[in-house]
């Protein structure tokens, strides 16, 4: 896969990339040892979908304090993160596909797996909603309406999986 342009916030450690579409046929091929893994938020899933089949495990908990200066809601990682995958997966056993919103928090997630002894973890580049339009003559300029899990005819829900949700305990 072209990774030369790929923007610093989607690129990991482990330099590992793949398509939303390439994640599906991964694991299509071999779902017993393929995992796909949703970092985002239980607000996303419930609001946005998520994959059918993915592990939902989010990486950070929503803050709801307005910074000013950031102009958004900051998030906080979770330190329990890489202990509730390694619930489901094993370093040496599984290959990982790691997706959010559209690769910043996967890149964050995959770069922790890595300190943690993961080596087959790839980072789904254009993530659930994928990147932005940028052309200024559309009536979707700046809607992630690119790429993407929802957007590559990859199968998705709204209805979440409790038997696939592990949130954290802290």
């Amino acid at each position: 896969m072209e990774t030369n342009n790929l923007p610093k916030e989607k690129q990991t450690s482990l330099g590992l990339y793949v398509t939303a579409k390439e994640a599906y046929e991964k694991w299509k091929a071999n779902p017993d040892k393929v995992l796909i893994i949703d970092v985002r938020t239980p607000e996303e899933y419930l609001f946005v979908g998520h994959p059918t089949m993915a592990w939902k495990i989010p990486i950070a908990v929503q803050s709801y304090n307005w910074d000013v200066e950031k102009r958004k809601f900051p998030m906080s990682i979770l330190s329990d993160f890489v202990s509730r995958v390694k619930e489901i997966a094993k370093p040496d056993n599984n290959t990982l596909m790691l997706m959010c919103r559209s690769g910043g928090r996967s890149a964050i997630a995959i770069n922790l797996l890595a300190q943690a002894g993961f080596t087959q973890v790839f980072q789904i580049i254009d993530g659930m909603e994928g990147d932005t339009v940028e052309d200024v003559d559309s009536v979707f300029l700046g809607q992630r309406l690119k790429n993407g899990w929802k957007n590559s005819g990859c199968p998705w829900t709204y209805k979440l999986t409790p038997d696939k949700l592990l949130l954290s305990k802290t």
